[in-house]
């Protein structure tokens, strides 16, 4: 059992639906077992800079509904180089922080691997990312909510498309990984996906609308941005070339994926792997990624949770081929 007095815990990279189920469960359980917990506001800049406040349990209540991080988050270029490191060492050795959790992803791991290793600090982290795309867990925090906030607004979309005989081309978040785009393609009955995992081309995508079935006016594609054949603007615009007697619109879905209350998956994933990181640096675990695989709770050396090619499941693929007919 290794003695850890004092926990340092923040949010780092892009923001997810969940991150505060998580802080109040790391804050709580902390209590729980007797341990200060000192939130670093802003990420790893926050720590280089010192932005540091003392947490107890009234200061996570009536956050687990919540979106967003209320300890905020950062992206830290000063982080990046050993000097800005150093910095950031020094100032939890100023405030007797003896072991870290990080809520984050790929960037926020790489980070805290290197951190950890140059400076003998144990570093836990809690996947904490929309697109999830992280080795070591079956979801990773702010997915679910992500996901089922996309099914939304593509039903809306799905309505005006029946009323007006549209194609429909959304583009939903997802650069390296497509998983967002694959199951809300399947979840709303897409016509088609492209996502960057399948390499599907231009082609393909022409094909699918020309021969697909005549007698269905409106039709959906989902879109995971930065796809090789390009982003949903393009991809309309050579739509509606190929096919000028389409109504086709292009929607981007943006920001409002990472926004609002998170799930009950969400939560319920947030507050137990929250628990299990503070039991897992009470433990001795550090440079490992806290998860849930098969339900149950699971350890991945960072070095392994940090890589973005998540296998896509064939099955799936199969599925929106399937059911698009």
């Amino acid at each position: 059992m290794t003695q850890i007095k004092k926990i340092g815990l923040f949010t780092s990279g892009g923001d997810a639906p969940g991150m505060n189920a998580a802080i109040r469960a790391v804050v709580r359980s902390a209590q729980y077992y007797n341990i200060e917990v000192i939130g670093i506001r802003r990420g790893y800049e926050g720590m280089i800079n010192g932005e540091f406040i003392p947490m107890d349990v009234k200061s996570v209540a009536n956050i687990i509904q919540r979106g967003g991080t209320i300890l905020k988050t950062a992206r830290s270029e000063q982080f990046r180089t050993p000097e800005g490191r150093r910095l950031a060492y020094d100032q939890l050795k100023r405030n007797e922080i003896d072991g870290l959790v990080a809520i984050g992803g790929d960037g926020t791991f790489t980070g805290a691997r290197i951190f950890g290793n140059e400076f003998d600090v144990p570093v836990v982290g809690l996947p904490g990312t929309i697109d999830n795309d992280l080795y070591g867990t079956d979801f990773t925090i702010g997915y679910d909510t992500a996901i089922n906030t996309v099914i939304d607004a593509v039903d809306k979309i799905r309505d005006t498309a029946e009323s007006h005989d549209r194609v429909f081309i959304v583009e939903v978040m997802g650069r390296d990984c497509g998983l967002i785009a694959l199951r809300t393609g399947i979840a709303s009955g897409a016509e088609a996906i492209m996502i960057p995992e399948t390499k599907r081309d231009l082609d393909a995508l022409m094909d699918k609308l020309e021969n697909g079935r005549k007698d269905k006016s409106s039709k959906i594609v989902i879109v995971a941005e930065g796809e090789e054949a390009g982003n949903a603007f393009e991809i309309g615009h050579q739509v509606k070339e190929k096919f000028p007697n389409y109504d086709t619109r292009v929607s981007i879905l943006g920001h409002i994926q990472r926004g609002g209350k998170p799930t009950c998956m969400d939560r319920v994933l947030a507050s137990r792997i929250g628990v299990a990181a503070v039991e897992a640096l009470r433990d001795g675990h550090r440079n490992e990624m806290i998860g849930i695989v098969h339900n149950e709770i699971s350890y991945t050396p960072f070095e392994h949770a940090c890589k973005h090619n998540v296998e896509i499941n064939a099955n799936f693929l199969k599925i929106v081929e399937i059911l698009s007919i």
